[in-house]
């Protein structure tokens, strides 16, 4: 006679597996991104009365897949939930906590995908050393790299959103505005632009000589030259953006706090860069470093 497995709750098994990556000394970084999939997971069946993980099956996980990829994720943000469905319910058959392996069989959605340019420090120095002379350039450079704030929300900064020690970035289609802190280097850049920057009307932290708004163009264009006199190859201005979120996670910031200083809707938006860099083994922490 077959007997029913031991129910075991979502909660339950959460516990246990955070536990077991804990004593497996997974970075924290790590910890965060898994139990961020799995309560993802856990809250798309409590919505549909399901709150055992003893009752999954494969069906069940691959039908939630499906609503993720309906909902807009990626094929790539819908691998890495895979990488975590796999690895939560191994650890769980493997303990006896639950029958099978429901995930076992699932399958990797095919896609493309290329590492983000990630500067290194002499690269960035590099970059420096080339914009030094102008200043205007030389903030423009600093804001993107040490806040790691987007160009278009660069271009549409206003000088009453820079403060001493933060910056406002303005909310824009999609975006919700937030308040980012300002490290040393960027307060004194901006400082000096702001001592040089025309006496005009307009309300934009970046202007043109002539009191015109610098738009988006105009400073990708701008920085792509200084990438070329700085003999830094094979990047563009989002890359400054990928360096700043990359030398955090690896010098053991928080992903969630870093997740809402970089403005990204989805936490795994920000964890995928921990797989192509070294993380911190140490505990986490909420100070940006300076870069």
């Amino acid at each position: 006679m077959n007997t029913l497995p031991t129910p075991v709750s979502f909660d339950i098994a959460l516990e246990k597996f955070v536990t077991y990556l804990k004593t497996q000394r997974r970075s924290s970084a790590t910890v965060i991104a898994y139990n961020s999939d799995l309560i993802q997971l856990k809250k798309h069946f409590a919505e549909r009365r399901i709150t055992q993980v003893t009752t999954l099956v494969s069906q069940h996980l691959q039908d939630y897949l499906l609503s993720l990829s309906s909902n807009g994720y990626t094929a790539k943000s819908v691998s890495r939930k895979i990488n975590s469905l796999k690895t939560f319910f191994k650890f769980l058959n493997q303990n006896n906590l639950t029958p099978t392996n429901p995930a076992s069989e699932l399958a990797h959605p095919k896609y493309e995908s290329s590492a983000p340019r990630i500067l290194t420090p002499a690269e960035y120095s590099s970059l420096r050393d080339a914009v030094r002379l102008d200043i205007r350039m030389s903030a423009v450079v600093e804001l993107l790299l040490q806040t790691g704030m987007r160009i278009s929300e660069l271009a549409n900064l206003h000088t009453e959103d820079i403060k001493k020690t933060e910056v406002y970035i303005r909310p824009q289609e999609n975006n919700a505005g937030r308040t980012v802190p300002l490290n040393k280097y960027v307060s004194t850049a901006v400082a000096n632009y702001l001592a040089i920057r025309p006496s005009v009307t307009d309300p934009h932290l970046f202007v043109t000589k002539t009191g015109h708004p610098l738009l988006i163009r105009n400073i990708r264009t701008a920085i792509d030259r200084f990438f070329r006199v700085a003999d830094v190859k094979g990047t563009k201005v989002n890359d400054l953006r990928h360096t700043f979120m990359a030398h955090q996670l690896s010098a053991g910031c928080d992903p969630q706090y870093l997740s809402q200083i970089v403005g990204h809707k989805r936490l795994t938006s920000t964890t995928k860069y921990l797989d192509f860099i070294k993380p911190c083994s140490g505990p986490l922490t909420t100070r940006l470093v300076e870069l």
